[in-house]
């Protein structure tokens, strides 16, 4: 435990703090390092410098040109296509093909000159010839229609007419007022009327109702309305005392001065100062960035790797 100060425990968590061992070295910059030093020192290898492509033989890698085709015959590209097109003109069985004579140019509408096949039949103008015309026969002959229009008319049908068949004045009328006496006088008794018969769910007049109407109600007296309070004088402003309040301020009362004692200091049989056992403690650690960079970016592979802006 240290003379004076807090315990490497106390201040970081561990029973010791780790030792320095770059304590005394110069400082280097991070910012302004060259990335390979041993780049810059001493002698390197100079190459030659760029050579521009000319007419000379300097700006090739070997020392005189080489011919692709060494010792290759001379060909003459106009005697080869000759004999190519005397080869291919023995394959002919005839004569070439002539035309007899030029295109033919048309020299108006309507006309077929310059065409291949002439003129069609089908497309001519002219008329054909007509024969002579035949009436139609006569239309068949039949009786003149009767006048009438069959309302009070005898005798304007296809048929025969129909006899006249006698019918009662309003002989239905009076077979449903007999069935309807049959039926009165084998009733016995009146109609039968349930009380549990259906209602709609809301009447016809919503504001119609069975209960008797309450008493009207009384109305309330109306209370005089009193004056509102007006104070004698208008609210007074504090400036530093106490004008505008209801009291005076309040007369001074003497407190004697009492010095207050501390609370005796708890020591042990030793004579020394108690302190409590301090709580769990944080120590620095590294983050998650700054691991995985390490790991992606060591001295196996910092050469090799390229990064990425």
């Amino acid at each position: 435990m240290p003379a004076e100060g807090k315990t490497d425990m106390e201040r970081i968590g561990l029973f010791s703090e780790m030792e320095y061992v770059t304590i005394g070295d110069k400082y280097a910059s991070h910012y302004m390092r060259p990335f390979n030093e041993a780049a810059s020192k001493n002698k390197q290898m100079l190459p030659g410098g760029t050579k521009m492509l000319s007419a000379l033989q300097a700006g090739y890698f070997e020392p005189q040109f080489v011919r692709v085709f060494e010792g290759e015959a001379y060909s003459n590209p106009v005697q080869l296509r000759r004999r190519y097109r005397l080869v291919e003109s023995k394959k002919n069985v005839g004569k070439a093909f002539l035309p007899s004579n030029g295109v033919k140019l048309p020299c108006g509408m309507g006309t077929y000159y310059g065409t291949i096949g002439g003129p069609y039949p089908f497309f001519s103008a002219q008329l054909r010839g007509k024969t002579a015309y035949a009436p139609p026969g006569k239309n068949l002959y039949t009786s003149p229609g009767k006048k009438g229009t069959g309302y009070g008319y005898p005798n304007l049908t296809i048929g025969k007419q129909y006899p006249h068949s006698s019918d009662v004045y309003e002989s239905g009328k009076m077979n449903a007022k007999k069935v309807h006496e049959d039926h009165l006088r084998l009733v016995k008794g009146g109609p039968f009327k349930l009380n549990l018969y259906p209602r709609e769910y809301f009447d016809l007049n919503p504001y119609y109702d069975d209960k008797p109407l309450p008493p009207a109600k009384k109305p309330t007296p109306e209370k005089p309305v009193a004056h509102p309070f007006k104070p004698s004088s208008p609210a007074k402003k504090s400036g530093g005392m106490k004008a505008g309040t209801f009291d005076s301020y309040p007369s001074h009362s003497a407190e004697p001065y009492v010095v207050k004692y501390s609370k005796p200091i708890t020591t042990n049989k030793e004579g020394r100062i108690f302190h409590p056992p301090p709580g769990s403690k944080s120590r620095p650690s590294t983050s998650i960035m700054a691991l995985n960079v390490t790991r992606s970016l060591n001295v196996m592979n910092y050469k090799t790797t390229h990064l990425i802006y």
